[in-house]
């Protein structure tokens, strides 16, 4: 039996001798793959998704801050000031810090709002000359008219605030008329200090009218007949469909009163704006314009040029709007 066979009849591997050492192959390092980079696309979307999620975060909060303010007492909270929202806007820039407000008024004086909403023209110039009150940079306001008038109780409206922030302020309030100003688009501007129109302006028409349609001779030709039920005789006086017969005398009386009233006040509001803006510009060299002596033989709803209301006392000065300017800055110092 061979000495170098186990006893499972197969050879041993050799005896390696002691003194050599033993060679291990070095490991294969394989080459990392190139990492892919993640497409701005995707950094984009996240970037985008944390914005939204912020932003979405923010009006959860304010809402609630609404919700807790708005049940929960004693809980503090930002009040909004009723009326319009109110942007300020530059016209024109300059090195120094005082400010002239111009407001403008355009088109028909009205009440209400004529697309619905909640505030009116009267409402929008009322949140104006607040703003203007509360603003210690603004010296002076610009009432910017071009309007062929409206409303009566707007007109007054207006007239009554023009009149009180000057009173309460000592800020002038200088009128400046545009293409028209007549009618109620003059009943605003009478208790400014200051009035400036173009001397072509279209201004004057002091007066009121009421005026309607009787088609009741239409009705008759076609063949129809009102039927009405009224809870008093006075209720229908202005019906279109009335014959010519039943209206009265007295009802026409009625009206015509109305009117004269309501037409009295308007005389009285031109007598006192343009008294109030002589008070105020009696201690200046330029004291403007004073009423002529006749100017109600004239307040009988016919329309003036800028021109002629100048020469019956109607308006202080004739010029543009950068007319209207200057004169704020020396009304204002």
């Amino acid at each position: 039996m061979d000495e170098n066979k186990t006893s499972d009849g197969l050879n041993p591997p050799p005896l390696t001798p002691a003194s050599e050492p033993v060679r291990v192959p070095p490991p294969v390092i394989a080459p990392r793959p190139p990492a892919q980079a993640r497409p701005r696309r995707a950094t984009a979307w996240i970037v985008i998704s944390v914005i939204l999620f912020c932003l979405l975060c923010l009006s959860l909060l304010m809402n609630l801050g609404s919700f807790m303010g708005g049940l929960a007492p004693g809980v503090s909270m930002m009040e909004t000031p009723a009326g319009p929202r109110l942007q300020e806007a530059v016209i024109e820039s300059s090195s120094s810090r005082n400010k002239i407000a111009v407001i403008a008024l355009n088109g028909v004086i009205f009440g209400d709002s004529l697309d619905g909403g909640t505030f009116g023209l009267v409402d929008l110039i009322q949140a104006q000359l607040k703003r203007a009150a509360h603003d210690e940079q603004v010296k002076a306001v610009i009432l910017k008219v071009d309007s062929p008038g409206g409303e009566v109780l707007a007109s007054d409206d207006i007239y009554r605030a023009v009149l009180k922030f000057q009173k309460d302020t000592k800020k002038p309030v200088i009128a400046s008329m545009g293409g028209v100003a007549a009618s109620g688009g003059y009943y605003v501007c009478a208790p400014c200090q200051w009035i400036v129109a173009n001397e072509m302006t279209i201004t004057g028409s002091i007066g009121v009218i009421m005026s309607g349609f009787n088609y009741r001779g239409l009705m008759d030709k076609v063949g129809l007949r009102p039927e009405v039920f009224k809870s008093g005789k006075y209720k229908d006086m202005l019906r279109g469909s009335k014959k010519d017969s039943e209206i009265t005398d007295e009802e026409r009386k009625m009206i015509q009163d109305l009117i004269d009233e309501t037409y009295q006040r308007f005389k009285t509001v031109v007598e006192e704006g343009r008294g109030f803006a002589a008070e105020k510009n009696m201690n200046r060299s330029d004291k403007g314009r004073q009423l002529a002596p006749d100017w109600a033989d004239y307040a009988d709803g016919r329309i003036f040029s800028g021109k002629e209301a100048h020469r019956r006392g109607y308006v202080d000065e004739l010029g543009s709007f950068r007319t209207a300017v200057s004169r704020a800055r020396q009304l204002a110092g």
